[in-house]
């Protein structure tokens, strides 16, 4: 048999059934698909500028952009309408801070839930030893789940942006030959953001499942269990003085019981020798 048969066989990926482990893994997921989205991006639009002297011309103007989106690097020739003249023209806008920022988070959070996942799975014995294990757990969980939310609000606003300097409308009034009524100038297509939207959306996915998976994280350090013990030991004192007074009032009880067949019986003793001085005196009469 197979390491990988052995494994099974004996439970060891039974770890990933509990929900720590589990979110851990789709979070190894989500994380693929968030820096998968952003970081392999590149697209583009084409434009047509039509003049009035159709040999100035040009039906198919591309312009390319890609990560991490230095728009105001993108550069493109477009005519004048003005003979041979050409105008060098660039995109406005620099969102390439806030794209890094995100997949640089995607990466790291993938390479995390990656060496978590594995010591889930093989080292969980040791994980659990002692409390250092969990608390770092812990910390890296919060630490991470700020990240996703700053990450994703930042390409959120940097995504907007470019779509806003790449909008077709944007770009054909950076050209002069455009401000001629008599020139024609149109979008041939769009560039398309799909991806980009995706990116957006396992972002913040990826901030829920971190910031889920705090509590669960969390019930593995001592800071759980010390507050677990502090809480029952107010019980645990509430019930025994309970059963303590219970005890007491059961004793008063049965004490007072015999303290009243105490004291009554004397008097039933007196009582029953009444009859006996009588009759001792019919006797001697």
């Amino acid at each position: 048999m197979d390491p990988v048969s052995q494994l099974a066989s004996a439970g060891t990926f039974r770890a990933l059934k509990e929900p720590l482990a589990f979110l851990r893994a789709l979070e190894l997921l989500f994380a693929i698909f968030a820096f998968a989205t952003c970081g392999g991006y590149s697209g583009g639009l084409r434009l047509s500028v039509d003049c009035v002297n159709k040999t100035e011309s040009n039906l198919s103007i591309d312009i390319a952009f890609a990560y991490p989106f230095r728009l105001h690097q993108v550069t493109f020739e477009v005519p004048t309408c003005e003979g041979k003249e050409r105008q060098k023209l660039a995109l406005i806008g620099d969102s390439s801070s806030s794209a890094e920022f995100f997949v640089t988070v995607a990466v790291f959070a993938f390479l995390y839930s990656l060496a978590a996942t594995v010591v889930y799975i093989f080292f969980q014995n040791k994980y659990r030893e002692n409390n250092r294990g969990p608390l770092i757990d812990f910390i890296v969980t919060v630490v991470f789940s700020f990240l996703w939310l700053v990450g994703s609000s930042a390409w959120a606003k940097g995504l907007s942006d470019v779509k806003v300097a790449t909008d077709p409308k944007e770009v054909l009034q950076l050209m002069s030959a455009c401000k001629q009524p008599s020139n024609k100038c149109m979008a041939v297509h769009s560039p398309v953001m799909s991806s980009l939207n995706t990116s957006v959306v396992f972002g913040f996915l990826n901030f829920i499942l971190w910031a889920g998976n705090i509590w669960f994280v969390f019930k593995e350090t001592c800071w759980h269990s010390s507050g677990q013990r502090y809480l029952s030991d107010p019980m645990e004192k509430h019930s025994s003085s309970y059963n303590q007074g219970g005890y007491n009032q059961e004793s008063y009880g049965s004490s007072s019981e015999y303290n009243q067949q105490a004291s009554l019986g004397p008097s039933s003793d007196e009582f029953g020798q009444q009859p006996s001085g009588p009759t001792s005196f019919t006797n001697q009469i």
